[in-house]
This record gives C-alpha cells, sequence and structure tokens, in this order.
C-alpha cells in the first residue's frame, strides 16, 4: 500500500484546488486550529455511527466535516493554553461551528479544560485508531437491489472513496456517492449481490472486499484492515521540498520538458 511522491503531490494539488475553490471533499492530514467548546452527546449523530461504549467523541464543524468525510475518524485534540490532549472520534456535526472548530463531548473537554472555560483555543489533527480490529462493512436496513446504502465503520483512518462491483465480474469499479449522513448510496441499488468493494483512505491506501452479500441490518466484518501508514518516510522522499511545492515542481517540469522537445 505504498504511495509514490508522484500520487503523494497529485492529492496535494487537489487539495489546493479545493481550497482554492472554498471547499473541501476529503478529511487532511494538516494541523488544524480553532476554538474548542462542549456539549452533552448521547447518540444520533449526523454521522449515524452506533454510540460508542469506550471512545469519546465529538462534533466537527461543517466545513472540515466536507460532507461526512470526518465520520468515524479520530482526531487528537491539544488545548493550545494548558497542553493537554485528548483523543476523539468524530461522531457528529456541529453545522454554526467556524473551520477549525471543534465540540467536544462533556467527557472529552472535561480532560483538557475545566468545563467553566467553556471555550478553549485547540489545534487537532487526524490519528490512526489502532483499536478497532477489522474494518466493518454495514448495509442500512431498508436497502435492496433496487436501492443501497452501505457505511464502512471501524476504519484505521477516514475514508476518502467507496467503489463496488458485481462481485468476481471483473468488471471496472463504480465509485457510489456519499451523502451527509455517513452511507455511501446507489440510488439504483447494486443488483442482488453478492459484491466487490474497494475501500480507499485518505492517505490513497486502497482494501478489496470481496464478495459481499446483500445482508441488510447486519455489520459484516471484512476480516481486513488499512496499513499503519508512515507519513514521515512519505515526507522523506521529497528530497527537502515542501509538500505545497510539489504541484509547482510538476508544472515547471512538465514546461522544461515541453522546451526541451520544442528545441530539437
Amino acid at each position: 500500500m505504498t504511495i509514490s511522491v508522484f500520487h503523494h503531490s497529485m492529492r496535494i494539488s487537489c487539495a489546493l484546488l479545493l481550497l482554492a475553490s472554498g471547499g473541501s471533499a476529503y478529511a487532511d492530514s494538516s494541523t488544524h486550529t480553532g476554538q474548542g467548546t462542549f456539549y452533552d452527546y448521547s447518540g444520533g449523530g449526523n454521522c449515524s455511527l452506533p454510540v460508542p461504549t469506550t471512545t469519546l467523541t465529538a462534533a466537527m464543524n461543517a466545513s472540515d466535516y466536507a460532507n461526512s468525510a470526518a465520520c468515524g475518524g479520530l482526531i487528537k485534540i491539544t488545548n493550545n493554553a494548558t497542553g493537554l490532549s485528548v483523543t476523539v472520534r468524530v461522531d457528529d456535526q456541529c453545522p454554526e461551528c467556524a473551520p477549525g472548530n471543534v465540540d467536544l463531548d462533556q467527557d472529552a473537554f472535561a480532560q483538557i479544560a475545566n468545563l467553566d472555560t467553556g471555550i478553549i483555543p485547540i489545534s487537532w489533527h487526524y490519528v490512526a485508531n489502532d483499536q478497532v480490529g477489522n474494518l466493518k462493512l454495514y448495509v442500512e436496513e431498508s436497502s435492496s437491489q433496487w436501492w443501497m446504502a452501505v457505511q464502512v465503520r471501524d476504519h484505521l483512518y477516514p475514508i476518502a472513496k467507496l467503489e463496488a462491483r458485481t462481485a468476481g465480474s471483473g468488471n471496472a469499479y463504480t465509485t457510489i456517492a456519499r451523502e451527509s449522513h455517513n452511507y455511501f448510496v446507489a440510488p439504483s441499488g447494486l443488483g442482488i449481490g453478492p459484491y466487490d468493494f474497494r475501500i480507499t483512505d485518505f492517505w490513497g491506501q486502497t482494501i478489496d472486499v470481496p464478495s459481499i452479500p446483500l445482508m441488510p441490518g447486519v455489520e459484516l466484518d471484512t476480516g481486513t484492515q488499512f496499513d499503519v501508514y508512515d507519513e514521515s518516510a512519505a515526507t522523506s522522499t521529497s528530497s527537502g521540498a515542501g509538500a505545497t511545492d510539489w504541484p509547482i515542481l510538476l508544472l515547471l517540469g512538465g514546461l522544461l520538458t515541453r522546451r526541451l522537445q520544442w528545441g530539437r
């Protein structure tokens, strides 16, 4: 599951284009800053995930929620005033929160600040959820061969894409669109099944899960999980160039190649 420098730089280029257009389609690996607040969360969040029994949670601002791309991702939040940190799972959306802000559940907030403080300066970034075991797929209860909604659960990193095809067909995968309630929805269904699924995380790592039956309302263990991604190794392959320099270097390289071709 190694990602080449080319693919790494292309992903950064796409992220820059999205930022320039004022939107974001995916969770990202950068460090964010903003304000931390808290609320009383008891389940039923916008991510439509089962209420965790051991994991603290938080609601992500609408911008970084990115149409549910943040859902199920684990983030490490640091109180910049004290240096205390807590790790939480994104279970909900905070529509009124400004970009960078996170609304923690009350128990999570209490681990890094006195509740009387109310608002704290924070920084946060995504981390691997290495306590989840195998990756799970959950087909929504009302799904059928004519309409289907699939949720990816217990993933090591935030999910960027879900694709599907008829099992064993060898056909090209079809991308299933993500909706804001954290389901990937095929409005016309995927047929009677079984299905092959391809799942991509926000690092670009992919997992192929073959022969998944149509079993609405049942959480299916895929028996596999993403690798722990070595971000430092990927960074070292840049030969000293900053991450944001790669799109420029690619552009200059393309222009130089054309110049050399014209000069022949």
